[in-house]
């Protein structure tokens, strides 16, 4: 899938001789919290729906409010990843698009981003979602790979969900038959887990010990 596929030309971009109303008519009209400006094909920066709207003088080119531009963009050979991030970043639903030379290509609509990223290996395959936490020193790509191969599994990926000084949390997407004895493996090597699994030995173990001790106090 190749994420250039989904650069939008659908709503033109707006110039800095266009009127601040033509601009409130375009956020009116659709739902998006930005949308970028340029001039001679080169982007120069987004307005925000925000800001427009709180303009009152509608006959004003953009050009005489071009101090609330915000630069922000992406290029064609950005990631799904890295592509998320600046949308979380800015707080955005477009990102403008660019080539090497800055000259604007089009926009990324956040809804298209996020169904491509959903329907990904990552997100669309069957497969475990499996939280672990570890003390930052001892944290190890390597050896949680190990640990989830060493039982057959395959793991389709990760990512650092949370991140201290003093620990480290990690998402798996995880391809297994045998993830009870992943994850008691994982406890082996001190690693905690966060995330819940109705199948889980060790859990299960506790709770009837705990419901034993509490029917021998009852007694």
């Amino acid at each position: 899938m190749n994420i250039n596929d989904y650069i939008l030309k659908e709503i033109r971009a707006f110039q800095l001789h266009d009127s601040v109303k033509k601009a409130q008519a375009v956020f009116k009209n659709y739902p998006i919290t930005h949308f970028p400006v340029v001039e001679n094909n080169v982007l120069i920066g987004s307005f925000s729906e925000n800001d427009i709207n709180t303009l009152e003088k509608t006959t004003d080119k953009l050009s005489a409010h071009s101090y609330l531009l915000q630069l922000f963009f992406t290029d064609e050979k950005a990631t799904t990843l890295e592509i998320l991030k600046i949308f979380a970043t800015h707080n955005t639903t477009i990102i403008p698009v660019v080539n090497e030379n800055k000259e604007y290509l089009g926009y990324y609509d956040v809804c298209d981003i996020l169904n491509v990223f959903a329907s990904g290996p990552f997100m669309a395959e069957n497969s475990e979602t499996l939280v672990v936490e570890k003390i930052t020193p001892d944290y190890s790509i390597a050896e949680i790979s190990q640990i989830v191969e060493s039982h057959g599994g395959n793991l389709l990926g990760l990512f650092v969900s949370e991140k201290s000084e003093d620990f480290i949390q990690v998402t798996l997407k995880i391809e297994s038959k045998s993830l009870n004895e992943i994850i008691q493996t994982f406890r082996r090597y001190e690693y905690e887990i966060i995330s819940s699994h109705k199948n889980d030995i060790y859990l299960e173990d506790l709770k009837n010990r705990s419901d034993y001790l509490q029917k021998y106090l009852e007694m």
